[in-house]
């Protein structure tokens, strides 16, 4: 790799937001308005990003993430859509894909981002994928504005929505009852209880009302609500 690439590259990777940091903020025109990401503080936020307007694959996303926007309504979660395309290519794809899915009603904002200024800052633009086009991806905000999960796609590849449903259930549950999820979780399922941070704490474990394993792996039943 050359002395450019290098420098390219780690400044791409400086500019990349991390988790558990505040989220970027923005203002910039959308399909609604001009829109700030502070605006949207006390409330979760999703906000994804496609390569281009007009495209299967991202209309196949905007239609299920329409259909379940009421999956996202009930856990406080706001719908925010990007890419680097202008606000008139994002009305007309809208009014297309509502036009031939007439189930489809898209009522979240999608930021035209011409500029590229959001995208740069969420490090959207990848030069392997697209020298100008936003890759796929997920960002998942907590009402506190800050980052708690990020999920990058290949433009290849559309999104699952169950799993992103999945992860803010696991993020809420975890901040609502201090524990962690496991592998496969799904609301309704058993938690992981953190580890004890002391000797003494490790042997009540082995001897406590949990699901003990092994005296750093417990689980546990939430109560329902």
């Amino acid at each position: 790799m050359s002395t450019t690439e290098t420098a390219t590259a780690a400044t791409a990777a400086a500019s990349l937001p991390r988790i558990n940091e505040p989220a970027p903020d923005f203002e910039a025109k959308s399909t609604q308005g001009m829109l700030k990401l502070s605006d949207f503080k006390g409330s979760w936020v999703v906000l994804f990003s496609h390569p281009a307007d007009f495209t299967p694959v991202c209309s196949t996303e905007f239609i299920e993430f329409a259909r379940r926007a009421d999956d996202f309504n009930t856990r406080g979660v706001k719908l925010v859509g990007l890419s680097v395309d202008s606000i008139p290519a994002h009305i007309a794809w809208i009014r297309s894909i509502e036009h031939h899915f007439p189930d489809v009603k898209i009522d979240f904002p999608v930021i035209a981002d011409l500029d590229t200024k959001v995208a740069q800052k969420y490090g959207l633009i990848h030069p392997a994928a697209s020298e100008t086009a936003t890759v796929r991806a997920v960002f998942i905000i907590d009402d506190k504005g800050i980052i708690r999960a990020l999920i990058y796609y290949p433009m290849t590849l559309g999104r699952n929505i169950d799993e992103i449903l999945r992860a803010i259930d696991g993020l809420q549950t975890a901040d609502t009852n201090a524990c962690a999820t496991p592998a496969n979780w799904k609301p309704g399922d058993q938690v992981i209880v953190p580890p004890p941070q002391t000797v003494a704490d490790a042997e009540k474990r082995l001897h406590s009302e949990y699901e003990v394993t092994d005296w750093y792996f417990s689980k546990r039943t939430l109560e329902k609500s």
